[in-house]
């Protein structure tokens, strides 16, 4: 897996919690969902991209 497809998987992760923190701060339940799918959505192609690379080697 490339650097940059890493970083944007992580980007995503980070995104979300923004999202969320920010839902949760202006009582924004849509927001806060949006948030933490985003975040949800990254970790899983985190993982994937593990997965990937562990039985590249």
């Amino acid at each position: 897996m490339s650097i940059s497809k890493k970083v944007a998987h992580k980007v995503e992760v980070v995104k979300g919690g923004a999202k969320k923190s920010a839902g949760r701060a202006t009582g924004s339940p849509r927001l806060r969902m949006e948030g933490r799918c985003d975040q949800i959505k990254g970790n899983i192609k985190q993982a994937g991209a593990k997965i990937k690379d562990a039985f590249k080697h």
